[in-house]
């Protein structure tokens, strides 16, 4: 009886199946991870116990996917007996876990000294996939605007006051490479939303790393990591004709590894002549030569058209919002863009304290813009690049990040304007030449004063500069030529961030900006050449204080700024509709941003794994300080295009069995849309939902099913107006409530 026995113990491991013990360790801790999930290949799951350790069973060598709430889900190959240990990275669920690169210095967001919102790919995707404009105006300070769909226009504390269309006042760069152009502007929508992953929002003048710009900088990156060999497609249909899909393949290889996407989409629009019709190629490659060297090269190629069916007057709204401003059909007013952005990044690590990061860019640009009143034809070559040396050392016993760099663009425009005759280029109206260039040096100084105090001293020297040869002018028969050369501009910032303890900091910063006139601004499309026109010149002063509470299921931001603005570029419509451009005195501007996330329901083990409530505000108080026009005196006048109030309050659901929800509302408070105050948008209510169901099924395959409505109240908005509209055509009104649906398929191989 006793040798059954002792047999049987002997022989139970066999019985029951080999089994491996997995330890899972926080990978930048190293504590152990209770209550991580884990599924192997035949279905069968598990869960980590509180010191961290999963026991699993298999019969042979497997791969498991293993998931927690507050870590990035990851795939592994488990060996049938043994030990393995596991380290898992953080899903950055707080701000203290947070890291961010912004000002050239990769820190947590806890310590950074400036107010920066973060939009991470999961919350593009708690919206329908077509656009970044609701994701963005999530986040306090921010409003994106689409007057019509692919024409976007962004807000940043106020900075569209001056961009009758496109992004202007805000620099924008993609991996690192500076995608606003050298004359200022940003072609953001020729970006698909698959070619972002992570976007860093800085908010005010940032002049002192990265240029002219008031407004703020938006930095894009694409997916940096190809952690599989995989291929994946999205299809997303919704109304008013809309269609998208998306194929992408990622191939690991021996050093590095190679993507490439392919997306199309198309819609007939919610108005008359809103069709929108864009093709986006992206090809990445990233490789690793030594351990002390990073190279990625990309190419993105995009061809885009979108008609514009102009702003109503209130009177056309009411009797018809979804028709187009008389005139538009039958001039085919519309863009077509066709871009190739090609990329080299080089990063090479000199030793563990010193490195250099190197960006070069080649862009060529054909755009054909046929619009009521003319028909306007340019092709453009660009090139620049931005490269930046950092240093970590020791002066005393004071721990120091020394940054500094430069940046240079260059920018070849070939630009005619015609008569538009029925939609088509009639007789040419004049011809120019243009060449436009900026360049500007950084210094940058991080300095531990001690452990909890961090001080930044930041300074760039700013060039700028354009070359206009008119070779056609049929007005007056003469050709012409005009050269405007900025004086060089000194930008610099001061900052200072001090942590209360581990999980809260105050922070406050005093910054210089500036942001000359674009090249459509100088050069407008009835043929004048505005040299006088100034840069405008701004001081912000910020104060801002940030902190998690109860192990990261509470967040907390907020920022309280003043920003004092001289030269104000503003805009203006004469008689035939065309808008020109005008520095307008001075600007106050005061405002308060906030930001609140809280967990009521975060484990793993629940049904429901996550609740979560945000709540975003935007106080926004702008006034003209100084401002005449003739005999119209608008000192004291609300800022035009800003609404003094915003609030965003969302909700997000996620279930063990893989369902989601998300909910967003959004009340925005009237807009004046003239600076003499007279007109106003009316406030809004805006609610929008996503619901659906994502999976991993078994090891190779993910599966994401999704539907959604956007404007479920049914408002009537607009979600971009034109201002200071002469004839009273302020109003570009946004679609009423419509339905969307889409599903998403991996296969890794």
């Amino acid at each position: 009886m006793k040798i059954n026995l002792i047999l049987l113990i002997l022989l139970l491991p066999v019985l029951a199946g080999a089994q491996t013990e997995v330890r899972i360790l926080d990978a930048r801790s190293e504590e152990p991870i209770p209550y991580m999930f884990g599924k192997a290949s035949n279905q069968r799951s598990y869960v980590s116990d509180e010191q961290g350790i999963m026991m699993v069973s298999v019969d042979e060598e497997t791969e498991m996917v293993f998931s927690h709430v507050a870590f990035e889900t990851a795939q592994f190959r488990i060996p049938a007996s043994g030990q393995i240990t596991l380290r898992m990275d953080r899903a950055d669920n707080t701000l203290t876990e947070v890291v961010v690169t912004s000002f050239e210095s990769e820190r947590p967001l806890l310590v950074h000294a400036g107010a920066i919102s973060r939009v991470a790919e999961s919350e593009l995707y708690r919206f329908n996939e077509t656009s970044m404009v609701h994701a963005f105006n999530t986040k306090p300070g921010i409003r994106v605007e689409e007057r019509a769909p692919a024409s976007y226009r962004i807000s940043i504390r106020g900075s569209s006051l001056r961009s009758p269309f496109g992004v202007r006042n805000v620099k924008v760069y993609w991996n690192d490479m500076p995608f606003t152009a050298a004359d200022g502007t940003t072609p953001l929508n020729i970006l698909d939303l698959s070619n972002i992953e992570n976007t860093e929002i800085i908010k005010g003048p940032a002049g002192s790393i990265y240029g002219a710009g008031n407004g703020g900088v938006i930095s894009f990156t694409s997916k940096q990591k190809i952690t599989d060999n995989r291929i994946s497609t999205d299809l997303n249909v919704g109304d008013f004709g809309l269609v998208r899909y998306r194929i992408g393949v990622d191939q690991q290889l021996e050093n590095g590894g190679i993507s490439a996407s392919y997306a199309k989409q198309k819609s007939d629009g919610y108005r008359d002549h809103t069709a929108v019709d864009r093709e986006v190629f992206q090809i990445a490659g990233r490789f690793q030569p030594s351990e002390k060297q990073n190279i990625t090269t990309q190419l993105l190629y995009s061809d885009l058209y979108y008609e514009l069916p102009g702003a109503l007057t209130a009177a056309q709204l009411e009797e018809n919002p979804r028709q187009a401003r008389p005139g538009s059909a039958d001039q085919n007013a519309s863009i077509g863009l066709k871009s190739m952005y090609g990329t080299f990044a080089h990063e090479y690590r000199f030793n563990p304290n010193f490195h250099n990061k190197t960006s070069l860019y080649i862009n060529t640009v054909d755009f054909e813009n046929p619009f009521n009143l003319d028909y306007k034809k340019e092709t453009q070559f660009s090139y620049g690049g931005r490269t930046s040396f950092t240093l970590d050392d020791t002066w005393g016993n004071i721990p120091v990040r020394v940054i500094g760099g430069g940046e240079y663009q260059l920018a070849k425009t070939a630009a005619q304007n015609y008569g538009n005759r029925g939609g088509r280029a009639d007789t040419i109206r004049f011809s120019d030449d243009l060449i436009t260039t900026t360049a500007f040096l950084f210094q940058q100084i991080e300095a531990e004063l001690t452990d909890r105090l961090l001080l930044t001293l930041g300074l760039s020297e700013n060039f700028s500069s354009y070359d206009i040869t008119r070779n056609i002018d049929a007005l007056t028969g003469t050709p012409s030529a005009a050269l405007r050369r900025f004086d060089p501009v000194v930008v610099p910032r001061i900052a200072l961030s001090a942590k209360l303890n581990e999980t809260s900091a105050v922070h406050g910063s005093i910054s210089s900006g500036f942001s000359p006139p674009t090249i459509d601004e100088v050069r407008t499309n009835e043929g004048t050449i505005n040299l006088d026109l100034e840069a405008e010149r701004g001081i912000n002063y910020e104060l801002g204080y940030r902190g998690s509470y109860k192990q990261g299921k509470v967040n907390l931001d907020v920022t309280a700024f003043y920003f004092k603005l001289d030269e104000t570029i503003t805009t203006f419509t004469n008689e035939q509709g065309v808008v020109l451009f005008r520095n307008a005195g001075a600007t106050d501007q005061k405002g308060v941003e906030a930001f609140v996330d809280y967990a009521l329901v975060r484990s793993q083990l629940s049904f429901v794994q996550e609740l979560k409530l945000t709540h975003t505000y935007t106080g926004h108080f702008f006034t003209f300080a100084n401002y005449r026009q003739g005999e119209n005196d608008f000192s004291g006048n609300d800022l035009t295009g800003v609404a003094p109030h915003t609030l965003v309050n969302q909700i997000d659901v996620r279930t063990q069995p893989g369902f989601y929800l998300n909910f967003t509302h959004q009340f925005v408070d009237e807009i004046p849309l003239n600076d003499a105050n007279t007109v106003y948008q009316d406030a809004y209510h805006l609610m929008n939902a996503r619901m659906g169901w994502r999976r991993n099924l078994g090891t190779a395959w993910d599966l994401e099913i999704f539907a959604g409505a956007e404007n479920l109240l049914n408002a009537t908005y607009s979600l971009g107006n034109d201002l200071n509209a002469f004839g009273g055509r302020f109003y570009q009104p946004a679609p009423t409530r419509n339905y969307y649906g889409g599903i998403k398929v991996g296969l890794k191989y």
